[in-house]
């Protein structure tokens, strides 16, 4: 409109064609074309003004020319409008339906066909999309990883990739970069405390990426979330929005701002170590990208965070978060389950089950189903934590080999036979003699309490704690006593003598 008003301007002061298009730049038949299109609304060269109504008049009929005839290789496709738009509907690769049509006859080259898919049908046209409004401080922080580049991990001796952390709130763009190795979910919770610090708070939610430490199942309405981070931001009090599969627009924010990162601060620089990194990182947040005029909020990103953001933030964290083990272990046949290659016991009744295992640095908590069913203090790898209540009745001693059960047991049975227990095992490898402790409890049922308390009464009058020997003894015994039963009386002792044996004789008969 500017271009046909400037030209009229000109016929109506006398200009020719050619100095008009000298002056202008415009070619001297675009010049010619406006000039008779101004004729033909009835314009003259004498008239001075000129309306918004002639000026668009002009420009209309100017633009407004036949299109050209359509080739015979577009003709041929339009022909086949139809058919190509059910191809492009079902999913076809547009070089699978330039095979087909050749195979139909059609000559149109894929240039040609290219070019009416996307007249005809916007293909490969990006759908039109709606600019979000920004959240409202304290409302929202965007997390992602980025990948750095290499490093040399001094602890490790060899050179790894160093990944980035990066926490991004929406509203004041101001922005935090946690350097680390790893990506599980210690690094994630140690990043984020680390970012709520540097912060010093904390906003109601958070939008990651769908990464296994916190998404363990994405979906786009339902996510399921990593058991262990759920603790976590139960703990800090966020909520977790996971982004969509494959959908980068749903922290635009983070995305861009990882290139930044990546090209401002780590390319070119040289750390002694992943400390070393993370101090430089925190210095470039604060001083560099926090103290730049940004390009969108024309702000700068720490002074609209001081001023508008920071006094909507929840309270930072004081302490760091012990972040939990989540498993699924099986319970065996032995009564344990096996949690970082440590073992813990359960009752009988849960053999074969398969429990929830939440395992933190002081407690392990088992759970079947949403129950908690068992507690045992956290053990390191290789211990064992066994409660004797959860084998079955009688079973326990056995298992946990305790002198102070075996001795109480014993005495049950009888003064002498605790006594003989507690001799029997008081020394500096109770376990050796723990079977013959044993072996005295089956005799005790087999032969009687009162004949083994008697027996062994005189064993220790004489010093003799030996079990095996109290056992052939009374074997003997009973094999005597049965003889007898038959025999239908008690045989004589092997040095047995009569009663005239044992008379005394008066000095007048000696």
């Amino acid at each position: 409109m500017m271009e046909v008003r400037d030209v009229l301007r000109r016929l109506a002061a006398g200009q020719s064609l050619r100095e008009i298009a000298r002056t202008t730049g415009l070619d001297r038949k675009t010049v010619r074309r406006y000039a008779e299109a101004a004729a033909g609304s009835g314009w003259h060269a004498e008239q001075s003004e000129l309306g918004e109504t002639l000026v668009a008049e002009v420009a209309r009929r100017v633009q407004d020319r036949a299109a050209p005839a359509p080739s015979d290789e577009r003709a041929e496709l339009h022909r086949q409008r139809e058919h190509i738009s059910q191809w492009l509907e079902s999913g076809l690769r547009l070089t699978k339906i330039h095979v087909l049509l050749k195979r139909s006859g059609v000559s149109a080259s894929y240039a040609t066909l290219r070019r009416y898919a996307q007249d005809e049908f916007g293909w490969g046209k990006r759908a039109a999309s709606v600019r979000l409004d920004d959240p409202a401080p304290g409302e929202e922080a965007q997390v992602d990883f980025g990948c750095m580049g290499n490093m040399l991990d001094r602890e490790a001796g060899r050179v790894r990739k160093l990944w980035v952390l990066v926490v991004h709130l929406s509203c004041s763009r101001y922005s935090f970069v946690y350097p680390t190795f790893t990506q599980d979910v210690l690094a994630v919770c140690a990043g984020l405390d680390a970012a709520w610090a540097f912060f010093d708070g904390i906003p109601q939610r958070i939008v990651p990426d769908n990464m296994k430490t916190i998404v363990q199942s994405a979906h786009a309405t339902n996510p399921r979330i990593n058991d262990a981070f759920r603790d976590y931001a139960e703990a800090r009090g966020l909520f977790v929005d996971p982004a969509r599969v494959r959908h980068p627009q749903d922290k635009a924010r983070v995305e861009n701002h990882v290139a930044f990162v990546r090209e401002s601060w780590f390319e070119g620089e040289q750390f002694a170590d992943i400390d070393d990194a993370r101090r430089s990182a925190a210095h470039w947040c604060r001083e560099i990208a926090g103290g730049r005029i940004h390009g969108t909020t024309r702000r700068v990103p720490r002074e609209h965070y001081e001023q508008d953001e920071r006094i909507r933030m929840q309270p930072a964290p004081s302490e760091p978060f012990d972040v939990p083990l989540w498993v699924d272990a099986k319970v065996h046949e032995d009564h344990h389950i096996q949690v970082a290659r440590a073992l813990y016991s359960l009752p009988t009744r849960f053999i074969g089950r398969s429990v929830r295992v939440r395992a933190d640095r002081t407690i392990v908590r088992v759970y079947l189903s949403s129950e908690l069913i068992k507690t045992h203090p956290r053990m390191p790898p290789g211990g064992r934590s066994t409660d004797p209540n959860d084998y079955p009745p009688g079973k326990s001693d056995y298992a946990v080999r305790s002198v102070e059960r075996s001795v109480e047991r014993a005495r049950k049975h009888g003064v002498s036979v605790g006594l003989y227990t507690e001799r029997l095992l008081d020394r500096s490898l109770p376990w050796t003699r723990m079977r013959q402790a044993h072996q005295l409890d089956r005799m005790c049922k087999k032969y009687g309490r009162e004949r083994v308390d008697t027996l062994c009464r005189r064993a220790l009058e004489f010093d003799v704690i030996d079990v095996p020997r109290l056992e052939r003894m009374l074997k003997t015994a009973a094999q005597f006593e049965d003889q007898a039963e038959q025999d239908g009386k008690l045989p004589l002792g092997r040095f047995a003598r009569g009663v005239d044996a044992f008379k005394t004789r008066d000095k007048e008969g000696a």
